[in-house]
């Protein structure tokens, strides 16, 4: 059975058939008690299919009423219960819900049973003395479809109630949005189909914010992997597509996310393309600025998501994403690092880097090359902001995605590792020690990493770049290396790695490299390693 056809045998086949079941029941049930003592029970029976006229008639009066109140109690209900969802995730939630053709069905079902029932009693023409016409198939009908709008008023609150669930209310607006992206059509009402695509994707948005206000993170959640979605099933259509769509009209330049843009910046998004993916990344920024040291949960969505859209760039060859994926992590780093965000940034940088380690082989490293360079250029921006545990989780990370490049054999692996040398150098008479310290353990762990791999020359490179560091120091460090025993980390963390652990194999070749180093002193394994800054 498919998903949708147990969502509808569970909103409305299982009620029908329950309160039907029920009801028939009861009635049959009591029915034949009464009709079993009775003289001529074959009447009684013949009384379902031509009821006394005098009892048709009180009945079809009050049938007309009974409607009314149903309908009136029914529209309350729901009408409640729309505003409530609207006030708290989207205005669009009234206007799908009165879209939805369900709803015109059951109300009009009432709006029918009423009328029925009224010029029903309109043909009565029948008095005890005189006789006359009794539309005896007009009663029958009726009371079906009495029994119909009776039977039918639970189940339909129970609809209304999964249709105003916010994670269908999100999957609603994305389908909505994506349905008038594809609709074909001539020149005129690309405008228009522009506007709609435009709605969706502020509506999406305002769902995530709205539902961070309540702390629904699931809903916001569920928003922010719709907006992605929306992306990725764009690119499937996106090439088909006719000229004027990637026009930005007057209309569109208008827009709340395009409206500051100067003339030649707007020109250039067009030239490019681009304006769909840049509309919903301009979302995910606001989200992710809203969701900064409150909802840490969505900022790692965004970031996992945004890998997910370059990603489907590489696929597509669409590098006007790919690069506009890039600019948007460089703005999130940026963001979380003015808001002092550093456990965001550590998991943001995880990201990152996995994007980085997929481009090693895209147009030969280059925007590998070119994300190592921004990952040196926020650590040590962040430790201007005096924030040095996001530094050393840069250098830990470049120290991986330098050990991918040379497992592939990438050709720009030795341009990668110069970055990686060059880390700390700018900042060296600012920056904490404590940092300091873990830059150059990452550094050494990559030495280890090409000992045990035969490549000394590169080990080699490593240790010149230390070569003149006081040997105090550089002892400790060792000692402090030598001294972890875990790879796990002491604490919860989404990595879940202790950054200085190195494997037996690896921890091994520490003797290799700390021999470079004249006058050194013996190690000293008893040594406890210092706990690493706060994250």
């Amino acid at each position: 059975m498919s998903r949708y056809s147990r969502s509808t045998f569970r909103i409305w086949l299982a009620p029908l058939s329950l309160l039907l079941g029920v009801g028939l029941t009861i009635f049959v049930l009591t029915f034949l008690l009464d009709a079993h003592d009775q003289a001529d029970p074959v009447h009684v029976v013949s009384l379902l299919f031509h009821p006394n006229p005098d009892s048709a008639a009180n009945t079809l009066a009050n049938a007309g009423e009974i409607v009314a109140a149903v309908l009136a109690i029914a529209i309350t209900v729901v009408a409640i219960i729309v505003e409530l969802a609207s006030n708290r995730y989207t205005h669009r939630v009234t206007e799908l819900f009165v879209s939805e053709r369900i709803n015109f069905f059951v109300m009009g079902l009432f709006v029918v049973t009423a009328l029925q029932g009224m010029w029903v009693s309109i043909t009565f023409d029948y008095s005890p003395e005189k006789g006359g016409f009794v539309p005896y198939v007009g009663i029958g009908l009726t009371m079906l479809l009495l029994t119909v709008c009776l039977v039918i008023l639970l189940p339909y609150f129970n609809f209304v109630f999964a249709y105003l669930n916010p994670i269908q209310i999100v999957n609603r607006i994305y389908q909505h949005t994506l349905i008038s992206i594809k609709t074909n059509g001539n020149k005129a009402n690309v405008a228009e189909r522009q506007r709609e695509a435009v709605r969706g994707i502020e509506q999406l948005a305002d769902v995530a914010l709205n539902a961070m206000e309540h702390k629904d993170k699931g809903v916001s959640m569920a928003s922010v992997d719709a907006l992605q979605k929306l992306v990725i099933d764009y690119q499937e259509i996106r090439n088909s597509m006719p000229n004027e769509w990637f026009t930005i009209g007057e209309s569109l330049a208008r827009n709340s996310d395009f409206v500051s843009m100067a003339k030649e910046v707007l020109d250039e998004v067009a030239r490019r393309q681009i304006w769909f993916e840049m509309k919903v990344l301009r979302q995910y920024q606001t989200i992710y600025s809203e969701s900064l040291n409150r909802m840490r949960d969505i900022n790692y969505l965004i970031s996992i998501n945004t890998r997910m859209l370059a990603l489907e760039a590489i696929r597509q060859e669409h590098d006007e994403l790919l690069r506009l994926a890039i600019k948007f992590f460089n703005t999130y780093l940026r963001a979380t690092i003015a808001q002092r965000d550093v456990r965001t940034a550590y998991n943001i940088l995880n990201q990152y880097r996995l994007l980085a380690e997929e481009l090693l082989d895209v147009r030969e490293g280059a925007y590998a090359v070119e994300i190592a360079r921004y990952f040196k250029l926020y650590g040590q921006l962040s430790f201007s902001a005096e924030l040095p545990f996001i530094l050393e989780t840069v250098a830990y990370d470049l120290c991986a995605l330098n050990e991918i490049a040379f497992e592939r054999k990438a050709k720009v692996a030795k341009t990668l590792l110069k970055i990686f040398l060059k880390m700390d150098k700018e900042s060296e008479g600012e920056v904490q020690e404590a940092s300091l310290r873990g830059v150059r353990k990452a550094q050494i762990k990559l030495a280890s990493y090409f000992l045990l791999h035969g490549d000394e020359k590169r080990a080699f490179q490593v240790y010149e770049d230390m070569a003149n560091e006081d040997l105090q120091r550089i002892a400790s460090i060792r000692d402090e290396l030598i001294a972890v025993e875990s790879p796990e980390f002491w604490e919860i963390s989404d990595r879940g790695v202790n950054f200085d652990y190195l494997p037996p194999n690896r921890r091994a070749q520490l003797a290799i490299f700390f021999g470079w180093f004249k006058n050194l002193a013996p190690a000293n394994q008893t040594i406890i390693s210092n706990i690493p800054g706060s994250m």
